[in-house]
């Protein structure tokens, strides 16, 4: 017996748990609802409205899967039979059928790239001329977020490489702002040479990697 109150609580335990089981076990569990089949649905592939080019989708279900490779490329899918065929839907039927769906959509976001003369933060002159386009860009968002990234090319340590980005990325951002745009838009950060355009072994010159990636959204 003197093993006996050492044992009461697993006992316990389980006739609790003997208790809970046959509560459970008189219980029917509620039949699921039957699963509602898909709607039929319209897709139509649109070209990306900053760079104008058309990507590529599969549509596909249970029954075959067709490609949209094509600007305003459509398919119907329903669900008892494959995808398609694919219909090309002209830009009147794109606006009648989207239109609003697509002005209320937020505006896409802006890229710019600006490139820099060697080992320095100085603009080269073809990218000081984008700068005007940057700020419009910046002024047509009634709340806009400007995201800046500095970049370098493999000339130098990595070290150094990640203060020079920072260093054009800072410098960027003065030119905004002596131009009008609030330092409370702006966010600035330096990949160095970890990011690279172009791929480059270590310590080669290459202009197009010496860089700043402006987001504009």
């Amino acid at each position: 017996m003197a093993g006996w109150p050492k044992r009461s609580g697993w006992l316990l335990g389980a006739l609790l748990a003997l208790v809970a089981m046959a509560g459970c076990g008189a219980k029917r569990a509620a039949p699921a609802a039957p699963a509602q089949p898909p709607a039929p649905a319209l897709i139509v592939l649109l070209p990306d409205p900053e760079t104008h080019v058309t990507g590529h989708i599969r549509v596909g279900n249970e029954f075959g899967s067709i490609d949209l490779t094509t600007p305003r490329a459509s398919v119907r899918t329903t669900a008892s039979a494959a995808p398609g065929p694919a219909v090309t839907l002209t830009d009147e039927e794109v606006t009648r059928l989207f239109g609003a769906a697509l002005a209320a959509l937020p505006p896409s976001p802006r890229h710019f790239t600006l490139q820099f003369k060697f080992e320095s933060d100085a603009l080269t002159d073809t990218s000081a001329a984008l700068v005007p386009d940057i700020l419009a860009a910046v002024k047509a968002l009634p709340v806009p977020e400007v995201m800046i990234v500095g970049h370098t090319d493999t000339m130098g340590d990595r070290k150094s490489n990640v203060a020079l980005g920072l260093k054009r990325a800072t410098a960027v951002r003065s030119i905004l702002e002596q131009a009008g745009l609030s330092p409370t838009l702006v966010e600035v950060t330096s990949h160095g040479e970890a990011d690279l355009l172009v791929k480059t072994p270590d310590n080669t010159p290459e202009p197009r990697n010496r860089r700043v990636e402006i987001t504009v959204r």
